[in-house]
């Protein structure tokens, strides 16, 4: 037996993050836990980002961008090259909010206006294939989750839909090793009021305020916590079989 908890998981993990505001979250203290070491590649700020395969699992984060406007930004239309050879060459990759409306384009899905704007913590529910998914493995059937968002995505043709919820129906998708949530589950209370000030215009849009968007997150911070630390715990485990 191992004392190393980050044994047979995959060593090299890649984190696109696509605004100042959105990083890895507890993701990073989950790896931390596991002293498996990440690298963060700050496209916004035009980082190089270095040939896929040098990385054994990728996680993309989000932006305030619409996936629908990448063209009119450099770094995300070259990150959306590089992602469309990720995905040609079947590596694992794990896509939160914009990252995983921009793997749905990118498998040929449509990315369009949500009917409502979700701002806040709200249940998420698993459906059929989300309950027999590695990615959902020892999650509970519903689980609160942090959104912030307009957009949504569909489902990729011959992808499956992991998951649901009352004001926006694709939460999560599967198509082959390419795992997309709407979703965080990644972010604590803080974080939440860092958004809530970065973004107050979508707040104010909303009629809510950062006062209750942070006590919602961290009424349920524990719980996310937990199934944040299961999530990425899951995604390296399937990364792993893959590599």
């Amino acid at each position: 037996m191992t004392n190393n908890p980050s044994a047979g998981l995959p060593t090299r993990v890649l984190f696109l993050q696509n605004c100042p505001e959105e990083g890895i979250g507890l993701f990073g203290w989950r790896l931390q836990e596991l002293y498996l070491p990440w690298v963060t590649v700050h496209a916004y700020a035009g980082e190089c980002l270095p040939p896929p395969d040098l990385h054994d699992a990728i996680i993309v984060g989000g932006t305030p961008i619409s996936v629908n406007e990448i063209e009119r930004h450099d770094f995300l239309a070259a990150e959306a090259r590089w992602l469309r050879e990720a995905l040609d060459l079947g590596m694992p990759v794990l896509g939160i909010c914009f990252g995983a409306q921009l793997l749905a384009r990118l498998l040929g899905a449509g990315v369009k206006k949500n009917p409502v704007t979700e701002i806040g913590t709200s249940p998420v529910r698993l459906t059929a294939a989300g309950l027999s998914d590695p990615i959902f493995q020892g999650f509970p059937k519903a689980f609160p989750a942090f959104q912030w968002h307009n957009d949504t995505f569909d489902i990729p043709p011959w992808g499956l839909r992991l998951a649901t919820g009352r004001d926006c129906p694709n939460q999560g998708f599967r198509m082959g090793s390419t795992v997309g949530l709407q979703f965080h589950l990644e972010v604590t209370a803080p974080e939440a009021g860092r958004w809530a000030e970065a973004y107050a215009h979508e707040l104010q849009a909303t009629g809510r305020s950062k006062e209750r968007v942070t006590s919602e997150c961290l009424e349920h911070q524990p719980l996310m916590a937990e199934l944040a630390g299961r999530l990425l715990d899951n995604f390296l485990a399937g990364a792993n079989r893959q590599n």
